[in-house]
């Protein structure tokens, strides 16, 4: 299995990782702003077997990826500098549901996904702030998209993104901490440094995931884990 995560982790996180499988450190230069230019949800979506990424992704991840034998779509638009351009691709795909900004959506999501029941929300990091759980459970750092999954009456949890680190910014988002893989929640970081960890942690246990901490410190926003 090849974990794909941003290569700034921490380094304990990243060794830690490589206990689950052959860790893949993801960087690009020049695409787009530095604080999230080694974030994989900028560039990839990925659900079960299907994986859009972005033309624009630096051509050693296409080789990778190929030589793995894994099938991709590839996207219309570039990733580009700054938001909305660099959420293009930043979507979360389910059983049932794409959810995602329709506004800056890439074309390809819409046409890969062409089954699925789309799910607009106003936040264009949506991967960043949310994490899709087995039977429709959803958890969100993203108010917007909570309201609106409420409103399609989807049993979703909304956590404050305080004290999550994103270098540059005043904090993160908690979907680009987190990783799911079966039955297991990968975690950047500690929940006993997150503000709402008990509460978190509760949540994810009453639903029998298997809880994996990185390494002991805060939350850190790396743009996601991705199991492929």
């Amino acid at each position: 299995m090849r974990i794909l995560g941003d290569a700034r982790l921490p380094v304990p996180a990243i060794e830690n990782l490589s206990a689950f499988g052959t860790f893949v450190p993801f960087a690009t230069r020049g695409i787009t702003y530095d604080a999230v230019s080694g974030h994989p949800d900028l560039f990839f979506c990925h659900y079960q077997q299907q994986l859009i990424v972005a033309p624009n992704l630096p051509e050693s991840y296409f080789t990778l990826l190929k030589n793995w034998n894994i099938p991709f779509v590839k996207g219309k638009v570039p990733v580009g500098k700054s938001y909305p351009q660099t959420a293009r691709y930043n979507a979360v795909v389910t059983d049932k549901f794409l959810i995602h900004n329709t506004k800056c959506a890439d074309v390809s999501l819409k046409e890969t996904f062409v089954k699925k029941d789309f799910i607009h929300v106003n936040q264009g990091y949506t991967r960043c702030n949310l994490l899709a759980l087995n039977n429709d459970l959803f958890i969100t750092s993203d108010k917007g998209i909570f309201k609106q999954l409420q409103k399609r009456r989807l049993e979703v949890h909304y956590f404050s993104p305080k004290g999550i680190l994103l270098p540059g910014f005043e904090h993160g988002f908690l979907g680009g901490c987190l990783g799911i893989h079966e039955n297991r929640i990968f975690i950047v970081g500690s929940l006993s440094r997150f503000p709402e960890g008990e509460k978190l942690s509760a949540l994810l246990r009453s639903r029998n995931y298997e809880i994996v901490e990185l390494y002991d410190g805060p939350l850190v926003d790396g743009g996601s884990l991705f199991f492929l």
